[in-house]
């Protein structure tokens, strides 16, 4: 899987993970254990994100 490929499959899938906080978050009496492991996976996928942007901006850079 390419650097540019394995980005877009991490972004939809932060993305989908938003979709879910905010669906939880919006349910009358929503689950604050879901909530907290759903935005620690979202937390995780956006700094691996940075991860491999960084990596992808200095492979360019070179």
């Amino acid at each position: 899987m390419s650097l540019e490929s394995r980005l877009a499959a991490l972004k939809r899938r932060h993305a989908e993970l938003e979709q879910k906080i905010l669906e939880e978050d919006h349910r009358p009496l929503p689950d604050s254990d879901t909530l907290h492991r759903l935005k620690r996976e979202k937390l995780h996928l956006k700094e691996e994100i940075a991860r491999l942007e960084e990596e992808q901006a200095a492979a360019s850079a070179a």
